[in-house]
């Protein structure tokens, strides 16, 4: 009574669910790489976002006579690190030191091995938008990283 049909799967069917299986793994392993590009891309918008606000508080305290300066100078800091540092406050009888960040945001496209500083590229306030050049002080801070985002711009232009 026996019908010549054993019970069990197929060849072909076994390797019809591995190709699917195959597929969807790829899919998903596109998803993780998507959405970890997403995370990065919201850090670094972060991390800009602070260090350009401590920018322009730095500015402002300048402006209010808070912070020494020469007459010659802009009035932006001169590294970085003067933003987490801290300055001495100029209207302080105790000399009193102002911070403007806690710590200095990495680039999270950046080299890891690198100290958080020296993952930024500066632009001073002397140089042209289209063309960021280090200088004399501090202005603004860009991406180094030659990477596109998922808006198609290239981070540095952020």
């Amino acid at each position: 009574m026996s019908s010549g049909r054993t019970r069990g799967f197929a060849l072909i069917e076994l390797l019809i669910t591995v190709a699917i299986l195959a597929v969807l793994a790829g899919s998903a392993m596109s998803f993780i790489d998507l959405s970890v590009q997403r995370g990065k891309e919201q850090d670094l918008r972060a991390a800009l976002r602070d260090i350009r606000q401590a920018i322009d508080a730095y500015k402002a305290a300048s402006d209010a006579r808070r912070i020494a300066r020469a007459a010659d100078e802009t009035g932006y800091p001169r590294a970085l690190t003067e933003l987490t540092d801290g300055v001495t406050d100029m209207t302080s009888v105790k000399g009193a030191k102002i911070y403007f960040l806690r710590r200095l945001p990495r680039d999270p496209f950046a080299d890891p091995a690198l100290p958080a500083d020296q993952t930024w590229g500066l632009r001073s306030y002397a140089s042209p938008p289209d063309d960021p050049q280090p200088g004399r002080d501090i202005y603004d801070v860009y991406s180094l990283s030659p990477q596109r985002g998922l808006n198609g711009q290239a981070y540095r232009n952020w």
